[in-house]
């Protein structure tokens, strides 16, 4: 399957853990951006998701990866509030920045999980240095694709994969590794 490749919409955050400013994705640009949603209480996001992002940070340079969280809140809003992502993100050793995403007035997906069509969580979003979304993963890609996906982009190459945007990396509904809308 080719890639569709088009420009990344910008972000819709209510608040951040893990910095002291926001981060929009513009402020970004030239730098390769991995997008991670989660939900504190998807068990494929706990179980693979987070460690992933985790690993992708600390293994990639600042300077040319930012490796951003962001908690897309669809489901069990009373259990995921701020507070609680607080406690989570220390409890789990969580280093990277983590944004919530805003939520829809109508009730419906958050609005940047809407704006990025996720299908649910974990999804992980790779977005080249000039902006454009490159790949949209729902569920758990491989550490080795994505690993050489990301080196791809930060050396300016391409890198031809089956699974680049809207890939399904493990299937539908909620179970080990994933959470579907």
């Amino acid at each position: 399957m080719s890639a569709v490749i088009y420009q990344a919409p910008e972000w819709s955050i209510s608040q951040w853990f893990n910095t002291a400013t926001p981060i929009t994705l513009a402020q970004l640009r030239g730098k390769v951006v991995v997008l991670h949603a989660f939900q504190m209480l998807c068990p494929g996001c706990v179980s693979h998701g987070i460690p992933q992002a985790q690993k992708l940070y600390d293994y990639f340079s600042k300077d040319d990866v930012a490796v951003i969280g962001m908690h897309t809140v669809f489901e069990h809003h009373d259990a995921m509030t701020p507070t609680s992502l607080e406690a989570f993100l220390y409890e789990y050793r969580v280093k990277f920045p983590v944004g919530v995403d805003m939520a829809s007035e109508g009730g419906g997906a958050p609005v940047t999980m809407a704006r990025y069509q996720m299908r649910g969580t974990p999804t992980l979003i790779l977005i080249d240095r000039d902006g454009m979304l490159r790949s949209n993963y729902f569920g758990r890609p491989e550490d080795l694709q994505v690993g050489a996906e990301i080196s791809a982009l930060v050396n300016d190459s391409h890198i031809d994969n089956k699974s680049a945007v809207d890939s399904d990396a493990t299937g539908e509904g909620c179970n080990d590794d994933g959470c579907a809308i």
